[in-house]
This record gives C-alpha cells, structure tokens and sequence, in this order.
C-alpha cells in the first residue's frame, strides 16, 4: 500500500480554529438526526478551545438550537450557516428565522413528489436531503432551481446529497471574517476545516486573511491543504489537545 500523505500544517495557540460539523466533527448518516459527536471528542474539543484561549468555534449549516444538542455548550457555535450565534455557556438570545411560507410550500410539494426526499427547515435556509434517493439528483436540481427564481435574496447550493435554497445572508466566510474581528478570534491566523460545498466561502475567507483551509475529503476546492477523513480530523484534534 503506498505510504499515507505526510500532512503540511499544524495547529497552534495562536490559531483560531472553525470546525464544520456533518462530515467533519462527525461522519455523514442517512439521517441528519443520527449524527452525533463520537464518544470522547467532547472533551477533545472543550480541551482545544482551552489552549486556543476560547479560539474555537463549530461553523455548520444546521440550525443553531439542534447545533447545540450535538456539541459542547462551552464552545462557540454559528449555525445556519453563520446567521444564529452562540457564545460559549450562552444560548441565542434572537428568535428563529423562518423562511418565506410560500418557499417553504413549494420546496415541501417538490419534496414529496420522491419517495426517499426529505426536506430540512433550517430557519431561513431550506435543504432538500436525496441520499436515500440518488436518482432524483438532476430533476430535483431542476425543480428546485425553477421554484426559488421568485425569491430574488434565495439561492441554490448543491453539497453531499443535499441542496440548500439560502438566502444571501447565510454564508460562512462573511461568518468567519466577522468572527475574525472581535475576542477571541481577533490578531490570530485562522484555521478553516470543512467538508462541502458549504464550506468553499470560508476556505476562501480564511485564505484572504493570511489563514489556512483544510478540505476533509475528496472534491473540487480551494483550500490549500487536505485531510482524508474525519477520523484524520479527530487525530488531528487529538493531537493538539495533547500537546
């Protein structure tokens, strides 16, 4: 078997680290409802944010409150893909978003045409999970697009077996380079390591800001370095916790 790739970078105190969650933190189930932190990494991550000073923050597209269910509450959490914050030991003070009913209707009724389509209101962000469906990707990929060309701030985001409809707003790199001006994150180099299309925005971010972008994964990306799965993910956490 050929030798594994020699990983190029590491973490340091100084860093301030964003971590996405499905298929990063967790590896990727057939039901969103499943995933779950593996036994032991809560500690692993509550003892990173304590070398990076509190530097540490879990970055997913999942709403904010199930976000919360899934990872310690002394870390910091953005969810719906940076539009809810929660600082550590805090819940959100903000009410849920919602997004437009007639959206909602028309992402509801394209869902139900499939057996094995699901779709996810994740306050204003809509997914549409197929992976209980592979066959249906390019007519749902057309549906979809057709329903949300009313709703000028929505777009259409492809990930694994997924599609999002997001309003502008939802964006992960605007999320880190906000995060990235205030305490804790602020003066440190940024470390961004996700696993999906969700996640491009803030490789690209943290790159513009002297940071660096880890891919989790095969696909197309611009991040600079990679990680071949979660289980590199958690050794890698492992690793800095330890040092």
């Amino acid at each position: 078997m050929p030798d594994a790739p020699v990983r190029t970078f590491s973490l340091s105190p100084d860093d301030a680290v964003f971590l996405d969650f499905d298929g990063t933190l967790a590896g990727l189930q057939d039901d969103a409802d499943t995933v779950f932190l593996a036994c032991g990494m809560d500690k692993v991550l509550r003892a990173c944010a304590t070398r990076l000073d509190g530097a540490l923050a879990v970055m997913s597209g999942r709403d904010l409150d199930d976000l919360s269910k899934r990872v310690p509450d002394s870390l910091w959490r953005f969810g719906n893909h940076g539009l809810r914050v929660s600082a550590p030991g805090g819940l959100a003070t903000d009410s849920p978003m919602l997004a437009p009913s007639a959206l909602i209707d028309a992402l509801s009724e394209i869902s139900s045409r499939h057996v094995g389509v699901r779709l996810e209101p994740k306050g204003p962000v809509l997914a549409v999970h197929y992976r209980a469906a592979p066959g249906v990707e390019a007519e749902l990929r057309s549906a979809l697009s057709d329903a949300i060309e009313p709703f000028a701030d929505y777009s259409l985001q492809h990930g694994k077996m997924v599609f999002e409809a997001k309003p502008a707003a939802a964006n992960k790199g605007a999320c880190l380079l906000r995060a990235m001006q205030s305490k804790p994150f602020v003066g440190r180099r940024p470390v961004m390591i996700g696993d999906d299309t969700t996640d491009e925005d803030a490789f690209a971010s943290a790159q513009s800001v002297g940071g660096i972008a880890v891919k989790v994964g095969e696909g197309a990306t611009v991040a600079l370095h990679h990680l071949d799965s979660v289980q590199d993910v958690h050794a890698l956490l492992k690793e800095f916790a330890s040092s």
